[in-house]
């Protein structure tokens, strides 16, 4: 898990800006690669300096992805980032307990992922990163049952392999499922992302090289292909994310105020305990959610989430800044930045 998390943060860092190049949807602002990048990051500096001997996971492969992804969620950038934090949290449930990954197991964590990742957004879409991942999560279920529920390292070998091909399929399909990226002729660079994260998977698990190859023929991933949202219209609004400790009650109003408010709302529970919030009366369960949203204005959405809540780590960036020729990577961010986004916490 280490290995493979370490892999994808290199990885992600690499193709930062290939994948910001073709980034369009939901908003054509550039920064997916940069988001996942940094989240993914977030998810690797909170196991820097463990080994299984040195920290409380012990041997326990889903104890050590919940750590990483727990502290991918309090620090997702963007909705990528955010969907990428949802599929590690959600993937290790099933792995707890567990010394090491299996096909069984593998179809389980990428079912339950995808699961979870439809239901954290309001309004889901075809042709994203959404799709790829529900891909991957059934060619994994599709070899284990053929299969039959077979544990060894060749089943783990024949799944990793169907899922990076499931996954590449679903990328190339997102051309034709979105009508911004079809008429813009690339390929959804979420969905890139979630390719590159499963290969670095199959490559970390099976001692194998990355498989550069994928990436050949994709439409708007070469070098010399130039940033398509340059010229696009700028979008308006701004970003607004944050964590808060909600009830389940209180969580279903805020993601409906939200919605009637802006879009790409994201709404998804950090880690599973439950707390007793004290109040006047009795205690209520209250759960810990991290919250995006895109709205026009950021005061309405703010004000809302604090008359709900205590939240920590809000940050509001705009959707759409003029950006530098050629674009920006992730090798430029600051403590305060997103590149190309600067980020107010309040």
């Amino acid at each position: 898990m280490k290995r493979w998390l370490g892999k994808t943060e290199v990885v992600l860092g690499n193709h930062s800006d290939r994948l910001n190049a073709i980034n369009i949807f939901p908003v054509a602002d550039g920064d997916t690669g940069t988001n996942l990048y940094l989240t993914a990051r977030a998810a690797v500096s909170a196991l820097a300096g463990t080994s299984p001997d040195a920290t409380e996971t012990g041997n326990d492969v889903g104890a050590l992805l919940s750590r990483a992804g727990q502290a991918a969620m309090e620090q997702a950038r963007g909705n990528s980032g955010t969907l990428f934090a949802v599929f590690l949290c959600a993937a290790a449930e099933p792995l707890a307990g567990k010394s090491r990954l299996s096909a069984p197991l593998l179809a389980t964590a990428l079912n339950r992922a995808q699961i979870r990742a439809w239901s954290a957004l309001s309004d889901p879409v075809s042709g994203t990163m959404l799709s790829v991942l529900e891909a991957a999560a059934r060619a994994a279920q599709a070899v284990d049952s053929a299969q039959g529920g077979d544990d060894s390292n060749h089943s783990l070998g024949l799944a990793l392999d169907a899922v990076v091909e499931a996954a590449l399929q679903a990328v190339i399909r997102t051309e034709n499922e979105l009508a911004p990226l079809h008429e813009a002729h690339v390929v959804d660079a979420g969905g890139v992302g979630m390719l590159l994260v499963l290969d670095c998977l199959r490559s970390a698990v099976l001692g194998e090289e990355l498989q550069d190859e994928l990436l050949e023929g994709l439409h708007g991933y070469r070098l010399q292909d130039p940033h398509i949202h340059e010229h696009m219209p700028a979008d308006d609004g701004v970003e607004v994310m944050c964590t808060i400790n909600l009830s389940p009650l209180a969580a279903a109003t805020l993601r409906q105020r939200l919605d009637e408010m802006g879009d790409s709302v994201i709404m998804s529970q950090v880690g599973s305990t439950a707390s007793l919030d004290d109040d006047e009366s009795e205690g209520e369960t209250s759960y810990r959610w991290r919250v995006h949203v895109h709205v026009p204005d950021p005061e309405p959405a703010v004000a809302l989430i604090r008359s709900l809540g205590d939240p920590t780590d809000i940050a509001v960036s705009q959707l759409a800044l003029p950006r530098e020729a050629g674009g920006e990577t992730a090798d430029h961010e600051d403590s305060g930045t997103t590149a190309g986004q600067p980020r107010h916490e309040l």
